[in-house]
């Protein structure tokens, strides 16, 4: 392991503060004669609000709203002294554990920071550093994708392991190797189709999404990202779609198939309306 250095800059007293303050108001909530729910919980059961909150500080983060961000990202401090707290009562680990544990590991894997040799490094060296670095601290019995967890949403899980084996050239050279490829399941996966054969239908279509996501990694595409505002542009012409049919005093429930395909089409009208607007300012 590198050489340790100082930090530059010490924390606060403040940061010290009300770190101990947060620490201390968790050790009352879980204490005799504390809050009945937080003395309920154990680690399984506040494994529900750990997801929900990091989603909550996905959204403040996008949203960029200072207040948002501020508060989604206490939330979230909360549940890891929570936790720290409840294996504290173990005699596991506590708080100052968990912090300790971070720091050595940010500076075993930034040698070019804390190590005597300041190599100057890209952001993509400091990665395929890092990735290295971890590797070697599992030992030969370690798999480079053992840190993906299964649990992740299949779209990030899979831009997460194409993202790790790219770092030791694992990849394609160039994004028309990922265009020949998914032309090539493309096919594979029409081939089922015409089989009828289900087993053969949902491989062919989980390579065919690999292949997507593999597309979007080499494009610069957030996966994730492109997905939902599809799934929001979506929502905003089926709202649009279900406002046409109720000024006609329409029932979606009881549509034919070639009524809702023109609410469909009209429900695009507004897009165009703004286009035709906008080329009409220009003339």
């Amino acid at each position: 392991m590198p050489a340790r250095t100082r930090p530059r800059r010490a924390p606060s007293p403040r940061t010290a503060r009300e770190v101990a303050r947060l620490v201390d108001i968790m050790s009352r909530l879980r204490a005799p004669g504390g809050c009945p729910w937080d003395r309920k919980q154990t680690h399984r059961s506040l494994i529900p609000y750990l997801i929900e909150e990091t989603y909550e500080l996905k959204d403040a983060l996008l949203s960029g709203r200072r207040q948002s961000m501020l508060e989604e990202l206490g939330d979230l401090l909360l549940q890891v002294v929570f936790h720290a707290q409840l294996a504290s009562e173990r005699e596991r680990f506590d708080f100052a554990d968990v912090a300790r544990t971070i720091a050595d590991k940010l500076v075993s894997r930034h040698p070019h920071v804390f190590g005597k040799s300041r190599d100057q490094l890209s952001a993509g060296q400091v990665l395929a550093r890092w990735e290295r670095l971890k590797l070697a601290e599992g030992g030969r019995s370690k798999s480079l994708l053992s840190g993906v967890p299964r649990a992740l949403p299949a779209l990030l899980r899979a831009y997460r392991i194409q993202e790790k084996v790219a770092q030791f050239g694992f990849d394609w050279p160039d994004v028309e190797g990922v265009e020949r490829k998914l032309r090539e399941e493309t096919d594979e996966f029409h081939r089922a189709l015409r089989k009828r054969d289900r087993r053969a239908q949902t491989d062919e279509l989980g390579d065919l999404l690999f292949t997507l996501v593999n597309l979007s990694r080499h494009l610069g595409v957030d996966p994730e990202t492109a997905l939902n505002a599809a799934n929001d542009k979506f929502t905003a012409r089926f709202q649009r779609l279900e406002r046409w049919l109720k000024r006609r005093q329409i029932d979606l429930a009881g549509s034919t198939l070639a009524v809702l395909e023109e609410a469909w089409q009209q429900s695009k009208e507004p897009k165009r309306a703004r286009t035709h607007s906008r080329r009409r300012r220009k003339v």
